[in-house]
């Protein structure tokens, strides 16, 4: 059973007051009229959350995977959206601390640490999501750095972001594709376009755009790590602290629809008695809440592996697939608990519904991460 400590412990109190005050209250405006939360990234940057997974000496938080966890899970349980500007934040802070030259940790890392820069990960493409390595962005030797033509799709702090992470191929040729991709620290700046803003399902409020690149130049000591041909190792092992984070927040949005689930279901009468007390009603409930521990505990243990340096695609592909879909089919019970009305606009449960897919999809889609756990099952079990 995962017990936190009694610093995890204050820092999730004090994130479940900020939600509580800050988000909960507006959150449905602002996502029904699709609007950024200008105000709550600004509390989130005075709390320091930008930092989360920078270390101390690059003026960060330093925090564990878990504690992180903690944090989204509390976060997406006020309003998954708002995990957003932190979330790809944090995977491009780790790429560069992991694989970063120490020149590069620190002229970038202390101003993403304390969210005076705000980070993206320019990855996915039109025709290369799950399948990174089909990626068509190019990044072309000259005297001294780079010319990057391209565009890349569904990237988060598209808009209001200004330093990114960006995987293009450095080797056209290459064999097996994979082999030719470099990844870049890339500044907003001439050949730099937010082409447009994607129109979204749910996962309202944060900006999600399409950006395009025309001979946009970054210098040679903006390659990571300082040698070519290396991006997809290094993106591949930031994705996994992104699986983590997917993890928490379909744990955090399922923990909110079971809440308001549960609780509608004392306050609701059919036939003379509360709704919770029919047994229909508490069967669901009850297979609600098993799952969202599970997902709970899956994280965390993904999250500790993690922690303690061990190899865990595994148990990242394993808790990303649970919790995401949890968080779904959670989602969906907790709309037929509430019958007619989960399904006006007037609560929460309908945006929950509509958040939910986004989870399943991103991050790798859930269809991708059965095919990485069944090989790396294959590997941990051989026929002796």
């Amino acid at each position: 059973m995962f017990t936190p400590d009694k610093i995890q412990q204050q820092i999730v109190a004090s994130i479940r007051q900020f939600v509580e005050r800050k988000v909960i209250p507006v959150a449905s405006r602002l996502e029904h009229n699709d609007e950024y939360p200008h105000e709550i990234v600004a509390g989130m940057k005075e709390l320091g959350l930008f930092g989360c997974n920078v270390p101390e000496e690059y003026g960060g938080l330093g925090l564990s995977y878990t504690t992180f966890a903690m944090i989204v899970e509390e976060l997406s349980r006020g309003w998954m959206s708002v995990v957003g500007p932190i979330g790809t934040h944090s995977v491009i802070c780790d790429i560069i601390n992991r694989f970063g030259t120490e020149e590069q940790r620190r002229e970038y890392l202390p101003g993403l640490a304390s969210g005076e820069r705000r980070g993206g990960l320019a990855l996915s493409e039109a025709d290369a999501g799950t399948d990174v390595q089909r990626i068509s962005t190019v990044a072309t030797r000259t005297e001294n750095g780079y010319l990057i033509n391209g565009s890349k799709m569904w990237i988060t702090n598209g808009r209001y972001g200004d330093t990114f992470v960006l995987a293009a191929k450095t080797d056209t040729k290459a064999d097996p594709p994979h082999k030719g991709i470099s990844a870049f620290i890339v500044e907003k700046g001439k050949g730099f376009n937010v082409v447009r803003d994607i129109d979204k399902l749910g996962y309202r409020g944060v900006e999600t755009c399409e950006l395009y690149f025309d001979n946009l130049f970054v210098p040679a000591k903006n390659l990571i790590g300082g040698r070519e041909n290396e991006g997809f190792k290094q993106v591949m092992t930031g994705l996994e602290s992104e699986r983590i984070n997917v993890a928490a927040r379909g744990v955090g949005l399922a923990r909110a629809a079971f809440e308001d689930a549960i609780h509608y279901a004392q306050q609701r009468h059919t036939f003379n008695k509360p709704i919770c007390e029919h047994q229909a009603i508490q069967i669901m409930l009850a297979e609600m809440g098993v799952k969202i521990e599970a997902a709970r505990l899956l994280t965390y243990s993904a999250a500790e592996k993690k922690d303690r340096g061990e190899r865990c695609d595994l148990e990242c592909g394993m808790a990303k697939l649970f919790a995401t879909e949890t968080a779904q089919e959670v989602a969906w019970q907790a709309m037929r608990v509430h019958g007619g009305a989960g399904y006006s606009k007037d609560l929460n449960v309908e945006r929950y519904y509509r958040d939910a897919p986004l989870l399943v999809i991103g991050g790798g889609t859930n269809e991708l991460q059965r095919l990485v756990i069944a090989r790396r099952l294959v590997e941990k079990y051989p026929v002796k």
